[in-house]
C-alpha cells in the first residue's frame, strides 16, 4: 500500500480552440479522462480530484505584461487553466495529498513575460502563474521547473533567465530540427542568473535510455546541489515515439519512471499530441507513478513501433551530459566572470515570432547588475503585424528583493522614457507591491 496521495486537477477548455481539428483540442484529456476512468484509478484512496478554480487577472499579470492590456488577449479558459494549476497546487501546500497533476489545457510554456498574441498555441504561462503565486501567498523562494516537453519552454527561460531563485531544466528535441529553434546549451541565463537556465537539447531518436541517462546523471544532481524548495514538472508528453509534431522515441514506461524519479511536487500537462496511441497511456503511467502505486503494466499496443537508440545517439547524449557536468561544476566561477565582464548593465536583443497570431516582436532587454538585489530589467519591445499597425512599449520589472536604488532607477527609466515618447504603452511591473501599472 502507497503511502503517497496525489491530486488530479482536469479542465479539458471546451469553449478555448485554434481551430476544430488543430492538435491542440479537448480530445487531448478526454481520452485520458476516459481510460483512467476505465481503469478505475479515481476510485483508488490514494488519487483524489480537485476541480479547478479561476486564476485572477492579478494572478496573470504578477507574470505577464500584455500589449496593449492583457485582458484584451486572454479568456476565462486562459484563467481557469492557471486556476487549474493552482488548485492543484494548493491540494499540496494545505497537505491534503502528496504531490498533485494539473491536466489542463491552453498550455503555456512558450509564453513569455511580454504577450501580444498566442505563440506555440499558448497565451499565459500556467507554471510562471503558479510559481508567482505561490511565492506571493506561500513565501516559497527557491523554485525548479523541469520542462520534459519536446519543445524548448523558451516562454517559461525568459521569465526567468534574470532570476537566480529559479532554476529552469529543460530536455527537448535539439532546435536546430524543431519549434521554437531555442534551447541551446549556449542559453544559461543572464549574468547574475548564470547556469540557472539548464537546456539539453537531445537529438531526433533519443529513447527512454538516453532520457533516463539524462535524468540519472544530470537533472537529478543539478536539483540536489540547488536544493528547491518545490519541484514543478512542466509534463509535456509530446517525446512520444507516436507524436506527429516531433521525432522523439520516448515510451509510457520512460514517462512513467520519469515521474517516479523525479518526485515533482506538481505536475502540469504542457505538450503532447498523439491523442489515442500515446497520452492516455502516458498519463495513466504518470498519474499511478506519482501515486506510488504499479504502473509496470501500462504498455502501449503498438509498443514494437518504438525505434532503439542508435549508436551514434548514445555518443552525443553522453557527451551532452559530460559537458553540463563541467559548466555545473564550475558555475560559480563562470557567473563571476560574466558579472565581471558585463559591468553595470546587460543587454540582449532578440527577434520573436507570434506563430500563432502573425505578429513579429523586436525586443532589448537591459538588467541592472547589483551587488545588492537581483537588479530591474526594463525591456523595449515592438511589434508588427496587428490589425491596425505596429505596437510598441517600454516596461520595467521590479523583482522581489530589489532594493531602493534599484527600485527608484526603475521608476525614473519609466518616466524618462515616457516623456522621450518614443513608444505607446508604459508600464510597471513591482513584484514587491503586486502591481502591474500602466502610466
Amino acid at each position: 500500500m502507497s503511502d503517497k496521495s496525489l491530486g488530479l486537477v482536469f479542465f479539458p477548455a471546451f469553449d478555448w480552440a485554434i481551430t476544430p481539428s488543430h492538435p491542440e483540442r479537448e480530445e487531448r484529456l478526454l481520452y485520458t479522462r476516459d481510460q483512467i476512468v476505465e481503469e478505475g484509478l479515481l476510485d483508488l484512496p490514494a488519487i483524489k480530484e480537485y476541480r479547478p478554480q479561476l486564476a485572477s487577472l492579478t494572478d496573470a499579470e504578477r507574470v505577464h505584461i500584455g500589449v496593449p492590456d492583457l485582458a484584451s488577449l486572454i479568456t476565462d479558459a486562459h484563467l481557469a487553466s492557471a486556476g487549474g494549476a493552482i488548485a492543484a497546487a494548493e491540494a499540496v501546500m494545505r497537505k491534503e495529498v502528496t504531490n498533485a497533476f494539473a491536466l489542463v489545457r491552453p498550455p503555456g510554456h512558450h509564453a513569455m513575460r511580454v504577450v501580444h498574441g498566442t505563440r506555440g498555441f499558448c497565451t499565459i504561462n500556467i507554471e510562471a502563474v503558479l510559481i508567482e503565486y505561490l511565492r506571493r501567498h506561500y513565501g516559497i523562494n527557491r523554485v525548479a521547473v523541469v520542462d520534459t516537453d519536446v519543445h524548448h519552454g523558451d516562454g517559461t527561460q525568459d521569465i526567468f533567465y534574470n532570476d537566480p531563485d529559479t532554476l529552469f531544466i529543460s530536455f527537448h528535441q535539439d532546435g536546430r530540427t524543431l519549434y521554437p529553434g531555442t534551447g541551446a546549451m549556449a542559453e544559461l541565463g543572464s549574468p547574475g542568473a548564470l547556469c540557472s537556465t539548464v537546456n539539453i537539447p537531445l537529438p531526433p531518436g533519443t529513447t527512454d535510455m538516453g532520457l533516463h541517462y539524462v535524468l540519472d546523471n544530470l537533472v537529478l544532481p543539478i536539483l540536489a546541489d540547488f536544493k528547491p524548495d518545490i519541484i514543478i514538472n512542466s509534463a509535456g508528453q509530446d517525446n512520444h515515439y507516436s507524436d506527429p509534431l516531433a521525432n522523439m522515441a520516448v515510451t509510457a514506461q520512460g514517462y512513467a519512471r520519469l515521474a517516479e524519479k523525479l518526485q515533482a511536487d506538481i505536475a502540469v500537462l504542457e505538450g503532447g499530441y498523439s491523442i489515442e496511441d500515446a497520452l492516455p497511456y502516458i498519463n495513466t503511467g504518470i498519474i499511478l507513478a506519482m501515486a506510488g502505486l504499479d504502473y509496470s503494466r501500462v504498455v502501449e499496443p503498438d509498443i514494437v513501433r518504438c525505434p532503439r537508440q542508435s549508436d551514434t545517439n548514445t555518443k552525443y547524449v553522453d557527451k551532452l551530459v559530460s559537458e553540463w557536468q563541467d559548466i555545473w561544476k564550475r558555475r560559480n566561477i563562470l557567473r563571476n566572470e560574466a558579472i565581471a565582464k558585463s559591468g553595470d548593465y546587460w543587454q540582449r536583443r532578440r527577434n520573436i515570432y507570434y506563430d500563432d497570431s502573425g505578429i513579429q516582436e523586436r525586443q532589448i532587454e537591459a538588467v541592472r547588475l547589483c551587488p545588492h538585489c537581483h537588479g530591474y530589467n526594463t525591456i523595449s519591445t515592438q511589434a508588427e503585424g496587428y490589425p491596425f499597425g505596429l505596437k510598441t512599449a517600454f516596461a520595467a520589472v521590479i523583482p522581489r528583493n530589489a532594493c531602493s536604488v534599484c527600485r527608484n532607477q526603475a521608476q525614473d527609466a519609466v518616466c524618462k522614457a515616457k516623456k522621450e515618447g518614443q513608444h505607446e504603452y508604459y508600464f510597471i511591473q513591482d513584484k514587491q507591491k503586486d502591481l502591474l501599472e500602466q502610466i
